[in-house]
């Protein structure tokens, strides 16, 4: 699976509305997992100050990543291949 980044603008958003969006994603990828398309859900990173919020996800396409979002209600500007560098 490729890794795709979620790229998002969320200035001004709670922490309760942000942890709810993640939980949204997270259920989502997991009902599309069991209805046989391969994708997960990896992390969010948030930079409080400006809103920029960038998500990690596998998959096979970004255009899954997009209708994972989409149906999720989860707004988003962009998402782009990318490389998860973690150790």
């Amino acid at each position: 699976m490729t890794v795709y980044m979620v790229e998002r603008s969320l200035k001004g958003i709670s922490m309760e509305d942000l942890g709810g969006a993640q939980k949204a994603a997270i259920a989502k990828a997991a009902e599309m997992s069991a209805a046989g398309t391969d994708i997960g859900y990896i992390r969010t990173t948030f930079a409080p100050d400006d809103g920029r919020c960038m998500c990690l996800f596998e998959g096979d396409s970004a255009s899954d990543i997009k209708r994972l979002n989409d149906e999720a209600g989860i707004p988003y500007d962009g998402v782009v291949e990318a490389l998860d560098l973690t150790p």
